[in-house]
């Protein structure tokens, strides 16, 4: 058992640290010497005590961060250059093993130097604040330490992300949860997978015998849309020029009219289209398709229809925003990211898809040192074969022990209070001297070097780009837990403040 000491000691200690103004992130507890090699901790004979030791000495130095990671007195990055970093830090591999109490140094740096994404000023893309139960739950999955591929060797977790799948495929609308889905290292493997999932559907020959087997197949997206639609098309060999970007509005929706005249214009060209990808929450504006204009084209050319809802699929949490979503059903596929607005820690990312068995057909192996058919459980809950890997990470622990904390209704609450300090902010600059609105929606703009300056002085994070002809400008996102208005009103003012002798 860990000392019953471990939390008033660990507590007590930052609490004297910050007193003094000193970093917790440099403290070096000092209760206990490390001067001996990992080889001597578990699976080492008679390992157990220097093993319990020295994990509570991580703990601690962990406990210590997350704590001056919500304070607002912390600066929210110790920004240096790549070549001082290097320089201040001997990160070379050596042949011969360090201490453990080197190893404990290292621990340390690695955090003085990392970003805050707790802080409750961190409003970087795109993944931010740190749940705590996620946290809990992520430091079981590492300590259980098995693979996602058969039950036999993850029954729970296996039958957590069934559950949970079913649970999300019922808040997108689709029958008593039917379907399938899975659960993979991010947003773009989802949308690959979508990709992928589409092309068997019309083509299951191209699975064997390759594209030369089938006529030369486009895919459409908004403009806005994220990088991945292209990147999935180049590595399924489909190619990036056999991705149609369709114009989108002034506020970033794509025009259904621009796609109907697209698909006809490639049809007449002898391509088949095969995939269109709509997207709830695009990359920079955060704009939503229209999902129900976008379906009829797709019913009525006979399309798959999938939703990159990477970003904005967590609103269908919220019955006061889901609206954005409305059409959402009627896709074959939905791409939804719970490590991003719900701020389960990454990764986290779900592809859902509306038809059964599908994914199973496109992808499967039949490995027999796996996938054995004659084992004595139902062989559906072996669901590795499913998958484009077979090491797959447990990933679904973070999310469904959080949903566990706070219920539906605990993520709607997050959600909405999320798109609360997005109108708060929008109101507070839409007439505000200084700041000029990209479109009549919640982005500003700014100048690159104002964001420079807020990295050297780490009192804020905010990213920046330009869209089209937009010039470079602030994209705000808010999605961590932890910020209030007066966070907001920070901002700005640290925005003013950075700002004003450009």
């Amino acid at each position: 058992m860990l000392h019953e000491s471990i939390f008033p000691h660990t507590f007590l200690q930052i609490l004297e640290y910050k007193s003094q103004n000193v970093s917790t992130a440099d403290v070096f507890f000092p209760s206990s010497s490390f001067f001996f090699p990992s080889s001597d901790l578990l699976p080492a004979m008679d390992g157990d005590t220097k093993t319990m030791t020295f994990l509570q000495e991580v703990v601690d130095i962990l406990l210590a961060y997350i704590v001056e990671s919500f304070d607002r007195e912390t600066k929210v990055i110790d920004f240096h250059y790549p070549n001082e970093l290097l320089q201040m830090n001997n990160w070379e591999l050596q042949d011969e093993p360090a201490t453990l109490d080197d190893i404990l140094i290292s621990c340390r740096a690695t955090l003085k130097y990392a970003i805050k994404t707790a802080h409750p000023r961190y409003f970087n893309q795109l993944s931010t604040g740190l749940d705590m139960v996620g946290l809990a739950a992520d430091w079981l999955t590492s300590t259980a330490n098995t693979n996602m591929f058969t039950y036999e060797v993850a029954p729970v977790f296996v039958l957590l992300e069934y559950v949970s799948l079913k649970k999300m495929r019922e808040i997108i609308g689709w029958p008593d949860g039917r379907g399938d889905g899975i659960f993979s290292p991010g947003g773009a493997i989802s949308n690959m997978y979508a990709m992928l999932l589409a092309r068997f559907k019309m083509f299951p020959e191209v699975k064997e015998k390759g594209m030369s087997s089938v006529p030369r197949l486009v895919a459409f997206t908004s403009e806005h849309s994220h990088f991945s639609i292209k990147k999935g098309a180049a590595a399924l060999g489909i190619g990036t020029e056999s991705v149609i970007c369709i114009k989108a509005d002034e506020s970033g929706k794509m025009i259904p009219a621009d796609l109907e005249r697209r698909i006809l214009e490639a049809k007449q060209k002898g391509f088949v289209p095969f995939f269109v990808s709509a997207t709830a929450g695009t990359t920079v504006y955060g704009a939503f398709d229209p999902l129900i204009a976008i379906s009829d084209i797709c019913k009525k050319y006979n399309i798959w229809m999938h939703v990159d809802g990477a970003w904005g699929g967590s609103l269908l949490m919220s019955r006061r925003h889901r609206w954005k979503l409305d059409g959402v059903e009627r896709a074959n596929s939905v791409t939804w990211n719970p490590h991003k607005m719900m701020s389960v820690p990454l990764q986290c990312s779900a592809l859902l898809v509306r038809e059964e068995g599908l994914m199973q057909n496109c992808n499967q192996m039949h490995a027999c040192y796996l996938f054995q058919q004659d084992k004595h459980y139902d062989l559906s809950y072996d669901t590795g074969d499913k998958a484009l890997q077979c090491g797959r990470h447990v990933d679904i622990f973070k999310l469904w022990l959080m949903w566990r904390a706070k219920g539906t209704i605990g993520f709607e609450a997050q959600i909405d209070k999320c798109l609360e300090l997005s109108e708060y902010l929008y109101n507070k600059i839409k007439d505000r001297e200084g700041y000029e609105m990209v479109f009549d929606g919640k982005v500003f703009h700014v100048a690159p070097f104002t964001s420079a300056r807020m990295m050297e002085y780490g009192t804020t994070m905010v990213s920046y780009q330009p869209q089209g002809d937009k010039v470079n400008f602030f994209r705000m996102v808010i999605s961590n837990p932890a910020a209030t208005f007066q966070d907001i009103d920070f901002l700005i003012e640290e925005i003013e403040r950075l700002g004003q002798d450009l």
